[in-house]
């Protein structure tokens, strides 16, 4: 407020108070910046770039020296990959896909470059295993020569530590801004060149300094690039173990340091101490001493001293509990289980477990999805392109008829069993009643063709009916034997039982 020579009021003004309005997370103090310290807010490449060598590293360490590691690896590569899926060709004529169909497993037995694995096996590596230790596979599509009568194409599988950018390219003006990691992109983001080396970097001869002409320079249509995306404009994978290495550190550090302490502990049978002052003609013993003690003897003591025998407190009653708790934060980043993680159901009942299974198959469902996108189909369609063009090789069909694309082709990955096989059994059976349900989809469940099924179930028929075979019929939700028959409060209380024994709380499902 401003007043003039006689006191009037000529301007007035108000003070604004500013409010600085944030998030908590946000802040930063004493009890943020350390934790926070190695936060920026650097591109997706930027961040994997300096930190992706380190961390496939030391995945690959883990995975080599600890069970945990190499368990959950196999165990999700048999889940989603197991024997490998079979192809299901859909187009208008039958007999072009029945022939496609056994012509594609025939491939498959030989389609890797090297010639020693199998198209299951490729499946393994590239699409689970090297997710894992690698954050990324690829794999080049070649054509080898020589071959006659049959399709050329091969798969060669490089590992990921062979793509980088040449060192003679690095400082071109013009080159390095398109050039990424290995992989040169259109001014669309694009990929359209990879630049591999054709020696691995660790390998025991590899000289310094390479230049473009150490590299392989393959086109973008020839190469397939698996790996997650996690951010735009991320161009390489990261390992999916990466958030769980710090805990199989701990994991790894606490199981040693309990054995170290047993150890010690067993080392001593027991331990004499003084219940008193000594005497100046007590006998001198020196501290830490070790005294061996005959079996079966009888000891005398001086005077004034006790024995007793040491306490061993390792491994303590928290320890299962303290493994279990990591277990169980490990398998949150592949979205597994305790009980997947640990190969132990010791603490499970029946509906925890099928509870916890649940989210566990979505995305082993999901990862299948994903490689039969983007790896199974374009194997293949160029696969099929060529084999098309082969006199003789598959039935004479009229292209116009031929619709190929994403729908004409259908993939059946291996099933897996349930737990309960009746229960499962009478709920099939109940979906197909209600029609909710196709006998296609539930074949699908056990990595089935519907159609090959029902053949199969025709042939069993008619050679039944010639033999004069009677089949059974079992209705659902019938039993036959007396000695199977529970009543819905027993099996209440079986489960109530299951719920007790282990101390845990379970909510009722159904």
């Amino acid at each position: 407020m401003i007043l003039d020579a006689s006191g009037q009021i000529i301007k007035s003004t108000t003070q604004r108070v500013s409010v600085k309005r944030t998030y908590d997370a946000a802040a930063t103090n004493r009890h943020t910046s350390k934790h926070f310290i190695n936060a920026d807010n650097r591109d997706a490449d930027s961040l994997i770039s300096v930190s992706l060598e380190t961390l496939r590293n030391r995945v690959r360490y883990e995975i080599r020296n600890n069970c945990y590691a190499k368990g959950i690896v196999e165990t999700k590569k048999n889940d989603i990959v197991g024997t490998g899926p079979r192809l299901q060709f859909k187009s208008k004529s039958d007999t072009f896909n029945r022939e496609i169909e056994k012509r594609w497993t025939e491939y498959c037995e030989v389609c890797d470059y090297s010639g020693k694995l199998k198209m299951s096996e490729i499946l393994g590596l590239v699409g689970s295993l090297q997710q894992d230790e690698s954050g990324e596979s690829i794999t080049v599509l070649q054509y080898e020569a020589g071959v006659s009568g049959e399709p050329a194409l091969r798969l060669a599988v490089v590992e990921p530590d062979r793509l980088s950018t040449p060192y003679s390219l690095a400082g071109v003006q013009g080159i390095n801004d398109q050039i990424n990691q290995g992989i040169s992109f259109d001014s669309a983001g694009r990929p359209t060149k990879y630049y591999i080396q054709k020696k691995h970097p660790g390998a025991k001869y590899i000289a310094s300094g390479l230049t473009i002409g150490d590299y392989n320079v393959i086109p973008a249509d020839q190469v397939i690039h698996l790996y997650r995306q996690d951010r735009p404009g991320q161009s390489r994978g990261v390992p999916w173990l990466t958030p769980a290495l710090p805990l199989f550190a701990q994991l790894r550090r606490y199981t040693l340091a309990v054995c170290d302490a047993a150890e010690l502990a067993a080392v001593f049978a027991g331990i004499m101490k003084t219940s008193g002052q000594l005497t100046e003609d007590a006998d001198d013993i020196e501290a830490l001493e070790a005294i061996e003690v005959e079996r079966n003897a009888l000891l005398t003591l001086p005077k004034g001293w006790d024995i007793t025998q040491f306490k061993a407190e390792q491994p303590a009653q928290s320890y299962a509990e303290f493994k279990a708790e990591i277990l169980n934060e490990i398998g949150r980043c592949l979205n597994m289980p305790y009980n997947v993680v640990a190969a132990n159901s010791a603490k499970y009942n029946y509906a925890s477990g099928r509870l916890d299974w649940q989210i566990y198959f979505r995305f082993i469902s999901t990862v299948q999805n994903w490689i039969a996108g983007k790896f199974l189909n374009r194997v293949l369609f160029a696969w099929l392109l060529e084999a098309i063009l082969i006199p003789g090789y598959l039935p004479a069909v009229d292209l116009a008829d031929l619709s190929i694309d994403a729908n004409t082709v259908g993939w059946y990955w291996p099933g897996t069993e349930h737990v309960d096989p009746k229960k499962e059994a009478d709920a099939q059976a109940i979906r197909l009643k209600n029609m909710t349900t196709t006998y296609a989809a539930e074949y699908a469940r056990q990595g089935k063709d519907w159609e090959r099924q029902f053949e199969q179930i025709a042939t069993e028929k008619k050679k039944m009916t010639e033999l004069g075979i009677k089949p059974t019929e079992v209705k659902p939700g019938n039993k036959n034997d007396d000695e199977e028959k529970k009543t819905d409060d027993d099996e209440d209380q079986e489960n109530e039982t299951e719920k007790k024994s282990d101390g845990r709380r379970y909510i009722a499902i159904g």
